[in-house]
């Protein structure tokens, strides 16, 4: 660790790399810690059998909770399976992992059994982490932590700024952790993540606990390590990005195909998608429906790596589409409510208990000193909005909001105000010309 000035050139260059937020006191601000190097140096990889059994034998020995994080080569790799694991525990030490020779790390989630992990953003981690066998038993989410504390900014080098009063360079966050052998100054980054969690940590729960917030934390952390894993997508190549653009149906077709074809080629190659051809370009492919090669290498915004080299294959794709007898609807179905901008003209009534209910769980929020969406998910409140109980009460909406998946946290505190908000719901503002507001607040 070294002491900087908070406008020493080192602090500038070090600093500026990630997310940054003033000290948490004007003294503190005067004197950071840059945290530069690991207390213990920088470790070795550990990529052998026999190292993963010593490291494993090591994190078993040690005490308190267990530091991680994973880095994955999001933008170069097909998926998002992680290529570097780092963990840190007192008395441990800490470790960095590579799991490709391994076919998973079950012998790490073994030794941790019983033990709580500490993640930043878990939501990022958790996924990649079960991929490889390794499954807390107890969570602490630094960055959810600190929502809930309402710290203005809540990224892992501002939170640690903020309470801890170190600074952390954020330099090789979107590298490529699929590079071997790893470069120094990214092993010293990776080790560098985990060193002082446990001490934020200890931090935070200092902040909640004061704040009377620990128990919604500790309810968050379990719902987050608990949830089930995201279903599969129904028909993902929709996500396709700009592909509002399209309003034909025999285009989606052809978008779909291209989506398709791409995802089995990126995924043969283990590359990212993206970087084959980008999805502006396969929705201007789509768009234009060439008929030969160099019609298609003409069209305008078609373009990638593999845009020329592949480009028979993405015609056949577009050919395929052009005979096909499968065309894709415009427009999915969907259960979710309508958007909240046309809810004055399609429900005037639940328009109003929107209008209402939004201001005041944002109060809610200012007086809990979080942002808004930690109190209720926004997606629980506009369903139960559009369709409320059959009978309102705050025991009605209370069970309606547990059904939809909010805490009991969130449940105790948000089903009194939208109980009262769906009960006496201001009325729709009007427009000059006589006409109501369109959601009024609702749509914003």
């Amino acid at each position: 660790m070294t002491f900087v000035s908070s406008d020493s050139p080192a602090h500038r260059a070090n600093g500026g790399a990630g997310e940054q937020t003033p000290a948490a006191d004007p003294e503190s601000a005067a004197a950071l810690v840059l945290l530069d190097e690991p207390r213990d140096g920088i470790p070795l990889v550990v990529d052998t059998p026999a190292g993963l059994v010593r490291a494993a034998a090591a994190l078993a020995a040690g005490t308190g909770p267990a530091a991680g994080d994973a880095e994955r080569a999001s933008g170069f790799r097909y998926g998002h399976r992680a290529f570097l694991v780092q963990i840190r525990r007192e008395g441990a030490g800490t470790w960095l992992i590579d799991p490709e020779p391994f076919g998973n790390l079950r012998i790490i989630d073994e030794a941790l059994s019983g033990v709580e992990w500490i993640l930043h953003a878990a939501t990022q981690d958790l996924p990649c982490l079960r991929d490889l066998d390794m499954n807390p038993d107890k969570l602490f989410d630094t960055e959810l932590a600190a929502r809930l504390a309402g710290l203005p900014r809540v990224g892992l080098a501002s939170v640690i700024e903020n309470l801890l009063g170190y600074t952390l360079a954020k330099e090789h966050s979107a590298a490529d952790w699929s590079t071997r052998p790893l470069p120094e100054p990214w092993l010293r980054y990776a080790a560098l993540d985990v060193e002082v969690l446990a001490e934020l940590r200890e931090a935070l729960i200092a902040k909640l606990a004061a704040d009377g917030k620990l128990g919604y934390a500790e309810e968050e952390f379990e719902a987050l390590r608990t949830a089930p894993p995201a279903a599969p997508r129904t028909d993902p190549w929709r996500r396709t990005s700009g592909l509002h653009q399209i309003r034909d149906r025999r285009q989606l077709a052809a978008a779909r195909e291209l989506w398709l074809e791409r995802e089995q080629l990126a995924a043969k190659r283990d590359v990212a998608p993206g970087r084959l051809i980008p999805d502006s370009a396969i929705v201007a492919a789509a768009r234009a429906m060439p008929a030969t090669v160099p019609q298609l290498l003409a069209t305008n915004g078609f373009h990638g790596r593999a845009a020329k080299r592949e480009a028979p294959r993405w015609l056949r794709c577009i050919a395929a589409a052009r005979q096909s007898t499968d065309l894709p609807p415009l427009h999915v179905v969907s259960n979710a409510p309508p958007p909240p901008r046309v809810w004055a003209d399609k429900d005037p009534e639940a328009a109003a208990r929107l209008q209402t209910a939004r201001p005041r769980l944002a109060a809610l929020a200012e007086q809990l000193d979080m942002p808004v969406e930690n109190p209720l998910t926004p997606d629980y409140l506009r369903r139960a909005a559009w369709r409320p109980p059959a009978g309102i009460t705050v025991e009605s909406v209370a069970d309606q909001l547990a059904g939809l998946g909010a805490r009991r946290w969130q449940v105790d505190l948000a089903a009194p105000v939208l109980a009262d908000a769906f009960l006496h719901p201001d009325p729709l503002e009007e427009r000059k010309d006589g006409s109501r507001d369109r959601g009024g607040n609702a749509g914003r």
